[in-house]
């Protein structure tokens, strides 16, 4: 884990030095990129939470846009330097739901399903925008050879990732036809990969996250209950396995193994696969 975020912050620094402006480009894509995912993730929460009956989220004022209500330090550090994070989590008053099992499910799930949107959305624009970016022939070519333009696409892969970091050399930026659409496209690669990480994190069943909340909705009828202490014990747990690298290597695991799989869905209606 230290070994990953040495390298990664020697990467940024190497990056700074050689490309000042483009490492400002970047810091600014990846914090919009964050405040949204994380926001809107909070948001969906507090407002199902009230269509639900109950207003805390909405008394407390946490339906709000306002980054200052929703971010938590050690989530969004997290966020940024391991790929995975947290916001503060929007307060929830269960007495009040007309259903308990019923809305603690559609609550909890109401995050996980608007990251989730975000991913699909701004992948399909991607490939989208992908078309219109590059040199035709450029594309046939690539599509030739690799038999897929996912490469050209995904963060995962080396192309996809030059994008989405600002980092192309000028052999790549040479078969555009519209350079200027890289900005945009890197933003939708950003997005599509923070919304995935979100969503994809959030699913796994350890409390506080929202996954322990479906799987006791669902397959534990709701018997699983842990006090305020327990709550905590387990948010501990939760924060070594994410900065000891534990969960690092599977999270990226099925994080490119999902996004490649999209990513190809939208691919073959395009044509591009």
């Amino acid at each position: 884990m230290l070994y990953s975020l040495t390298a990664r912050l020697r990467a940024w620094l190497d990056f700074l030095t050689s490309d000042p402006l483009g490492f400002i480009v970047y810091v600014f894509f990846t914090a919009v990129t964050i405040l949204l995912s994380l926001i809107l993730h909070e948001v969906a929460h507090g407002y199902v939470a009230w269509r639900c009956g109950d207003p805390t989220a909405k008394w407390m004022g946490r339906l709000s846009l306002d980054p200052r209500k929703h971010l938590d330090p050690l989530g969004t550090l997290s966020m940024i330097f391991i790929g995975v994070g947290w916001a503060k989590p929007v307060p929830v008053n269960p007495r009040n739901f007309r259903d308990y099992r019923r809305d603690d499910f559609l609550v909890s799930i109401a995050g996980i399903a608007t990251n989730l949107l975000l991913f699909i959305f701004c992948t399909a624009l991607s490939v989208g925008v992908n078309g219109l970016m590059w040199d035709r022939e450029f594309l046939a070519e690539m599509k030739s050879y690799y038999g897929t333009l996912e490469y050209l696409i995904s963060p995962y892969y080396t192309v996809g990732n030059g994008i989405a970091y600002g980092e192309l050399s000028a052999m790549w930026t040479e078969q555009m036809a519209m350079p200027w659409l890289q900005y945009v496209q890197r933003f939708l690669l950003l997005m599509a990969q923070t919304n995935l990480a979100l969503a994809v994190f959030n699913l796994l069943p350890i409390p506080p996250l929202d996954g322990y909340h479906l799987v006791n909705d669902t397959l534990l009828k709701g018997r699983f209950q842990l006090d305020q202490q327990m709550f905590r014990v387990a948010h501990i747990i939760l924060l070594v396995l994410c900065f000891s690298g534990v969960l690092g290597g599977l999270l990226s695991a099925i994080n490119t193994n999902v996004y490649s799989a999209v990513l190809n869905l939208f691919l073959k209606i395009t044509g591009g696969a």
